[in-house]
């Protein structure tokens, strides 16, 4: 009984933190559509959600993309997202981070990927 109360504790005092961890969609303003392209500057192919840094004029933009089992079912592989490499993401702003995008969709040397 008593370890069973150790392990109810773990799980309760652990659970908020991963929750916490991955941040949900509603931080991103789906009434506004944003349009950029830009180039990559550095990509992340990694677990929970891919990234880019973004650089288009005047702002470098964080863009946060689909994991990276969905990139890859789709046909988008880290390759595409290498650094220099021109694309156009369609996405909503952050409510908060001024320069942070969660993308919808990407296009890269004319291949256009939902993300979503």
């Amino acid at each position: 009984m008593q370890r069973a109360n150790i392990v109810l504790w773990i799980v309760v005092t652990l659970l908020p933190a991963g929750v916490a961890a991955h941040h949900g969609w509603s931080g991103y303003d789906s009434d506004k559509v944003f349009d950029l392209t830009g180039v990559i500057r550095e990509s992340g192919y990694e677990h929970p959600h891919g990234y880019l840094k973004l650089e288009v004029p005047g702002k470098t933009w964080l863009v946060v993309l689909a994991p990276p089992s969905r990139m890859e079912r789709r046909g988008l592989p880290p390759t595409m997202l290498k650094v220099g490499t021109t694309v156009k993401v369609v996405g909503y702003p952050h409510r908060t981070e001024a320069d942070e995008l969660r993308a919808e969709r990407i296009t890269v040397n004319g291949k256009t990927v939902e993300l979503r």
